[in-house]
């Protein structure tokens, strides 16, 4: 039990143990549940709650009303709330939370310590991010992981550009300077 606890409390999880841990996470939000993963959606049912406050005759379409419902509480707000109080409680738990502008070393190093500079990049990155997750019919958790819970071919396809698109980007952004 002793050995448990410790790796529990480890910072950083065997890729192995966390993703089958994750696929199990998976199936079983499935078979309980009956709702899939996804947190790109936990965004688009808040901002569509904000437009349905703001602008109401802009919110009542198929979209807000059939595809996104707009909520502030949804299964995926949920999801991405307790995603967040996880992480949270596992950085605490294992000593490894931090406050920190710039976290990335490798980030610093190769652009500098500009707060700014990273958050911006952050904030724009996020944005495309998002757009993306609409365009393909799912974020990562959504498309990749519960899609690939369902052997979703879709999921697959998203997965292969997923890594090949992140492995370019990372050429262009870093090359050989890391």
């Amino acid at each position: 039990m002793r050995k448990l606890i410790n790796w529990l409390k480890s910072p950083e999880w065997s890729p192995y143990a966390a993703g089958a841990g994750l696929g199990l996470l998976g199936i079983f939000a499935l078979l309980f549940t009956d709702q899939i993963f996804g947190a790109s959606g936990a965004f688009e049912n808040v901002g569509g709650a904000i437009l349905n406050a703001v602008a109401p005759s802009l919110a009542d379409n198929t979209y807000w009303n059939y595809v996104m419902p707009a909520a502030f509480v949804s299964f995926g707000v949920i999801m991405l709330i307790g995603i967040f109080l996880g992480s949270l409680i596992s950085a605490l738990i294992s000593g490894s939370f931090k406050w920190r502008a710039v976290s990335d070393d490798q980030w610093a190093r190769v652009f500098g310590p500009s707060v700014w500079k990273r958050w911006g990049a952050l904030f724009l990155g996020a944005i495309f991010l998002e757009y993306g997750a609409g365009i393909a019919g799912g974020c990562t958790s959504g498309l990749a992981i519960s899609g690939g819970v369902q052997l979703a071919p879709a999921a697959f396809l998203f997965m292969a550009g997923m890594f090949a698109s992140g492995i370019t980007t990372a050429i262009i952004l870093y090359g050989k300077r890391y």
